[in-house]
């Protein structure tokens, strides 16, 4: 989006009330909050840094809509059955939509809920960015009636950002556009998207898959955004420009003091944008007919320039495209290169063999350093490191893309990993924001959870007579060197022999859900404390000393011992004598 507020296109007296704001604003920075040179809002933190690239951003830095919150409170609401005013739509939010907010709050809050994200902040970006998703025009589904599209990101006034897409999100095979209520652009919702509405898809034109991938967006850097500092880093990663930053606080302020629900489709269309009205609005004014313009006076002619030297006979003059001299070199660029420009390649800096267990973190992270091409280190670029393949595996940060600078020494580190449970290899790349070149793969591998031993968690005697059933039933405990190994497959087969791991055909059984019996156990699994409790064990009538066997995956063996014998019975005692009567 574009560093410059723009115009404010709400009539005088809104372009007063906004100057008022927005210097006001800006005179009372959030703790943490600077300002760069560009005049843009940047924090002391190291995410996201003055030179963000647009590409690394939610929206690219696309324009957005710069309308104010109304003076008046949002509340009360429209009583039932009213008519909905322009002043009520512009204070409500769609019931889809705002649906989608407080669904987005409720998932980031189970599987983030050190982020403190709350629903108001999504919509005060929704708000900024689409005006609510065109004012609620929406179906039942919260796809938006028709696509949502930002300005080609050409270099003309905005980022320069090339298709990435193959136009398949924003129709455009030549340069990249923000998409969708959220407006993100294809590169960023390529790892960014969410299916918040679980049809399968995910779509940037449908307000919860939007809502739910903003959510993870802002959150992405375990960032808590109930500490001031660490909201504004969120909102300034989405677009990064402080007036930007002021805009989305000031209607995150306002949906707090509270806000309500209006019909899909009701709500107040956004007028003004920071790029004053550049791009295609989603209803554009007509414009109001030209004046006749006054005549202007003639220009007075201009002084005859200075005779120049005559070309020598049979040349041209330079650079008239004739064969006489070649023409003038143009002058070399004044641009100094950026520390991104002038990166040749990625190289590994010393990341070792990536194994980790299911569930686990991996013990080694990844290592990429820039250089040049003579090989020197570059400092001060921005990598980012993507997870692809057929894996739930994430980063620390709980996504799967990360973006790092490069240190001193020209080194970026990811985020630690962690494995899911889907077991076998995937695939980190590492490649450089906003340049071109090669980047490096790197193979990680997850094993299935395993345990090296097991034990019994008591040393009860495990007895049954003939045809009974046995009163204790047999638990186990498993561990990884040392460590609880829970959620490790495990199998149980009541065995012939200790060197024989044939299942038995007689003796003591499990049984299935049809009551019948059975000695082999399979897709058992430890639980979160490592433990694991089989079924009830019967005997049939064969006595004798009978075999339980249970292994899991990593090797670990128990063999438990099971007694069948008949109960042991008491020698009678002999009837008392009767007491004879004495004569």
């Amino acid at each position: 989006m574009a560093a410059e507020f723009g115009r404010l296109r709400k009539g005088a007296v809104n372009t007063t009330v906004a100057a008022v704001v927005v210097a006001a604003l800006a005179a009372s920075q959030a703790p943490g909050v600077t300002t760069d040179g560009a005049g843009r809002k940047v924090t002391t933190g190291t995410q996201p840094s003055p030179d963000t690239p647009a590409a690394d951003s939610a929206t690219g830095n696309s324009p957005y809509y710069t309308d104010l919150p109304p003076l008046n409170s949002p509340n009360p609401a429209p009583s039932a059955g009213t008519t909905v005013t322009p002043a009520a739509g512009e204070a409500g939010i769609p019931a889809t939509v705002l649906d989608a907010y407080k669904k987005a709050e409720a998932a980031l809050r189970e599987s983030k809920p050190h982020c403190n994200l709350p629903w108001q902040l999504l919509a005060a970006i929704g708000k900024v960015e689409s005006g609510q998703a065109r004012g609620g025009r929406v179906d039942a589904d919260g796809t938006t009636l028709s696509k949502i599209l930002g300005p080609q990101l050409n270099g003309a006034g905005f980022a320069n950002i090339s298709d990435t897409d193959g136009g398949a999100y924003d129709g455009d095979a030549r340069y990249d556009r923000a998409v969708g209520p959220m407006q993100f652009i294809p590169s960023t919702w390529k790892w960014a998207g969410r299916d918040g509405n679980g049809d399968g898809r995910k779509d940037p034109n449908n307000v919860y898959d939007a809502a739910l991938a903003a959510g993870h967006y802002l959150c992405r850097f375990d960032w808590n955004l109930a500490d001031q500092a660490d909201l504004d880093r969120a909102i300034l990663s989405y677009n990064n420009s402080r007036d930007y930053l002021n805009l989305v606080m000031r209607w995150l302020d306002y949906y707090r003091k509270g806000t309500h629900e209006i019909p899909d489709g009701t709500g107040t269309l956004p007028s003004g944008r920071s790029d004053d009205g550049a791009g295609a609005n989603p209803t554009p004014s007509p414009s109001p007919p030209a004046s006749p313009s006054t005549p202007s006076s003639p220009s007075a002619p201009s002084s005859p320039s200075a005779p120049t030297t005559p070309p020598k006979p049979g040349g041209s003059e330079p650079g008239d495209g004739g064969s006489g001299s070649p023409k003038p070199t143009p002058p070399p660029s004044t641009t100094p290169p950026t520390p991104t420009d002038t990166v040749d390649h990625l190289e590994d800096a010393g990341t070792a063999k990536l194994t980790a267990m299911a569930g686990d973190t991996f013990t080694e992270k990844i290592s990429a350093r820039a250089e040049t091409e003579s090989g020197k280190a570059v400092a001060r670029v921005r990598v980012r490191f993507t997870i692809t393949g057929d894996t739930d595996a994430v980063f620390s940060t709980g996504e799967k893309v990360a973006a790092v600078l490069t240190d001193g020494s020209g080194k970026a580190v990811a985020p630690a990993l962690r494995a899911g449970e889907d077991t076998g290899e995937f695939t980190v790349r590492a490649s450089v924001v906003g340049r071109a070149v090669a980047g490096l793969d790197y193979t990680a591998t997850v094993t299935e959870r395993a345990a090296d031993t097991l034990a019994r968690t008591d040393d009860t005697a495990l007895t049954c007579v003939p045809g009974g059933e046995f009163a204790e039933r047999v638990e186990v405990k498993a561990t990884y060197k040392g460590a609880v190994a829970d959620k490790v497959a495990a199998t149980a087969t009541l065995i012939k022999a200790a060197d024989d791991p044939d299942e038995n055909d007689k003796g003591p059984y499990f049984k299935d859900a049809d009551g019948k019996p059975v000695r082999t156990l399979t897709g058992l699994k430890t639980d979160a404390d490592g433990l694991l409790e089989l079924p009830k064990l019967y005997a049939d009538d064969t006595t004798g000393t009978f075999l339980l066997r249970i292994a899991t995956a990593g090797g670990a063996t128990l063999t438990v011992e099971l007694k069948v014998a008949a109960a042991e019975t008491s020698p009678e005692t002999p009837p008392a004598e009767e007491p004879t009567e004495s004569a």
